[in-house]
């Protein structure tokens, strides 16, 4: 709901306000952000100047920064004008409210330029969706060194907690908490993807954990360079910007354009586990392509761990007989299978199939695996291109690069100019005539390396590459997956480098990290699952039986099992035993999976913190569950941890069975008082069922 006092305007969500407002000279003023209030009860209160050296402007709070006057805090759009004049004044214009979205309209007082404030309000699922529209209405371009999608102030005067991430690769979504006491805390990119290093949002909190404490979050949809800066002045105000990155960033807005920033979602919760339970839902509902949004994930194989780029119509026959043994349900050919990619050093940009590891084509592979009851993906990585490779001897100016510089090689490849059209029609080409010609129905789009050399001789402003590349990049995705809908499209970029909402309001799915390690997992999937959909993460059992300590195949599982459940071991070399174990968890997996897939999270107990991993998955009614329990090694004795539970209705009754003993409790009780366990062992692991009795 959006109501509107006298240009104090109140955007209610189901248990929360966000308010702002305009004052009589046009400012834009932020005036709330938390628990709801009475909505006649906001006021845009007067402040004065404290001297000359703190203005009035540094210390309201506003919606939305423009560099210039007497502003000198940090600012969310700064603009040079073709007189080389790089201050903005905003004059207000009025506004629109379209169904559930409010536009503030705003104009320069002399030049041509008009920013909107965009606020799209989602009332039960407590979100809202911001982003900031600009138009240049002169007959000269407009260059932005600056364009963020939002700005947000915080209430509180004490200090504010932030956790993100300072993962990498293989150690993605490491939770971080810095406290902000003065100056600023910056995350972001400047490697073209969001990257393995910091997380494109922002989670704010004091005194918080999963149940109780005010949590302010907003997380950006964008797949490029980002930046969110927060910062905490002398009045004690904490700020936020949040967007594309203004690292190597000069955006042209030529005459008569229009540009909207990538959109940012942001909401306000008590706890963080009903911040994760609210963004799960959102994102299903109204971030993820439609296609299979509120369909679930098949179980899936992919062959790298096997066999590398050994492949060939024998070796993927032999794995995809196993896999389908086992109940998989979709089969994935990783790299390798095309041009004359024998390694990491040639074939990348030749998107033709090898003669010589499929002399009859891969219609002989896709036809078994079809006859084996599974569907079939394939690996690609359409940015890149190897020196060594037809494409490059080619075109070898489709690479970024400067013409007087040495281009650096990170795993052996390039990175293609995406931002030239004549690329993207390659790509395009490429990948939807291996789409129109074969029975394909999943897509790995992977990207191993960050940008470097970043020059594209064909734009006139150069800077703006970061941005068109993944422009172009998700343009592609969205036209291929209009042309053949029943395919599904995972984004990968070695590991998690584009797990991102960006990604996800094109990709079906993201690949959360190369690791594979069940013990390393449990700390990279909790950091994942903070604020993206669970259903989106695939999590695989592979091979990798810890790498600093032992886990079973069943432990492993057991963790795969609490995302999109996928497999990549050497499928040959499994025992009999160990194929029975697959079949068992396969099966299972099956039966739960809409529980993990669309259910509500609730973070029990944490590995680092508790050295138990406690997750439970409840569903919408309440009437079903399941819970995942897992220790890899507790230290000194312990007789029993009682495991309460959580998300059940305490005045329903339920059962469930564990460790041979069969339970009848009340929810009241599960939650509260609970069962007592003893975790013993290095490979600790178990999966409860519960149901309503």
């Amino acid at each position: 709901m959006i109501i509107n006092k006298n240009n104090i305007f109140v955007l209610e969500t189901k248990n929360a306000h966000y308010v702002l407002g305009v004052d009589k000279y046009g400012y834009n003023h932020h005036l709330h952000w938390g628990k709801k209030c009475n909505a006649d009860d906001y006021y845009i209160q007067k402040i004065k100047d404290q001297n000359s050296n703190h203005s009035v402007l540094d210390e309201f709070k506003q919606e939305y920064t423009p560099f210039g006057q007497t502003m000198y805090r940090g600012c969310a759009i700064k603009a040079e004008f073709a007189d080389g004049c790089r201050d903005i004044c905003l004059n207000y214009n009025g506004y629109e409210i379209e169904e559930n979205t409010l536009k503030l309209k705003f104009s320069d007082n002399v030049y041509p330029l008009k920013i909107v404030l965009n606020y799209s309000v989602c009332d039960e699922n407590d979100i809202i969706t911001r982003w900031t529209t600009v138009k240049n209405n002169s007959e000269n371009s407009i260059y932005f060194e600056k364009l963020f999608s939002a700005e947000f102030n915080l209430p509180s005067k004490k200090p504010y907690t932030f956790k993100n991430t300072n993962g990498a690769w293989g150690g993605e979504n490491i939770e971080t908490n810095t406290t902000l006491e003065s100056g600023t805390f910056v995350s972001e990119s400047r490697k073209g993807t969001t990257g393995h290093n910091q997380s494109p949002y922002f989670i704010a909190y004091q005194n918080a954990d999963e149940k109780i404490g005010d949590v302010y979050f907003a997380t950006l949809a964008y797949s490029g360079n980002f930046k969110v800066k927060a910062e905490r002045d002398l009045f004690n105000s904490t700020r936020i910007i949040i967007g594309i990155s203004d690292f190597d960033f000069k955006f042209e807005l030529k005459a008569g354009e229009k540009f909207d920033t990538p959109k940012v979602f942001c909401g306000f919760t008590q706890g963080f586990g009903d911040m994760s339970r609210q963004m799960n839902k959102f994102a299903i509902d109204y971030v993820l392509p439609k296609t299979f949004n509120n369909k679930p994930l098949p179980i899936l194989y992919n062959s790298w761990e096997a066999t590398e780029f050994d492949v060939n119509c024998k070796n993927q026959s032999a794995l995809a007989e196993i896999a389908a043994q086992i109940g998989v349900e979709l089969f994935v050919m990783d790299d390798g299978w095309f041009g004359k990619r024998n390694n990491d050093r040639a074939g990348l940009g030749d998107w033709f199939v090898n003669k010589e590891k499929f002399p009859n084509g891969l219609d002989e592979l896709i036809s078994k695996v079809n006859e084996l009851g599974m569907d079939f993906g394939i690996w690609v990585e359409p940015e890149m291109v190897n020196r060594d490779s037809d494409l490059y001897r080619t075109h070898p100016d489709w690479a970024y690069h400067f013409d007087t510089r040495y281009s650096c090689e990170l795993r052996n490849q390039l990175v293609l100019n995406m931002t030239r059209k004549e690329v993207q029609e390659y790509i395009f080409d490429c990948l939807n005539n291996l789409l129109s010609n074969h029975n394909i129905k999943y897509i790995k789009w992977d990207m191993n390396r960050p940008f470097s050399e970043v020059g594209a001789e064909n734009l006139d402003c150069q800077q703006m590459l970061w941005y068109l590349h993944t422009k172009a990049v998700y343009d592609i995705v969205d036209k291929l997956k209009e042309l053949h809908p029943d395919v599904a499209f995972e984004s990968c970029a070695s590991g998690g480098g584009r797990a991102d909402y960006g990604a996800l309001m094109h990709y079906d799915q993201v690949w959360t990290s190369d690791n594979t390690d069940g013990i390393d997992r449990m700390v990279i999937q909790k950091g994942y699952s903070l604020l993206r959909p669970i259903k989106t993460m695939r999590a695989w059992v592979t091979d990798i039986a810890g790498i600093n300590k032992h886990c079973s195949l069943d432990f492993r599982f057991n963790i795969a099992m609490q995302g999109s459940l996928g497999i990549g071991g050497d499928l040959t070399k499994y025992s009999d035993e160990d194929i029975e174990i697959c079949k068992k968890n396969v099966a299972l997996y099956k039966e739960i999976r809409n529980l993990v897939q669309f259910g509500n999270l609730y973070r029990l107990m944490d590995i680092d913190e508790d050295e138990v991993l406690f997750n439970q998955y409840v569903n919408e009614d309440k009437t079903e569950s399941v819970a995942f329990i897992a220790a890899n090694g507790t230290r000194f004795y312990k007789k029993s941890i009682p495991m309460r539970f959580d998300g059940l209705d305490e005045n329903k009754r339920y059962t469930l069975t564990l460790n041979d003993k069969t339970y009848n409790k009340s929810g009241a009780y599960l939650m509260n008082i609970g069962i007592d366990l003893e975790i013993r062992g290095a490979d600790y692991n178990r999966i409860i069922l519960i149901k309503e009795a």
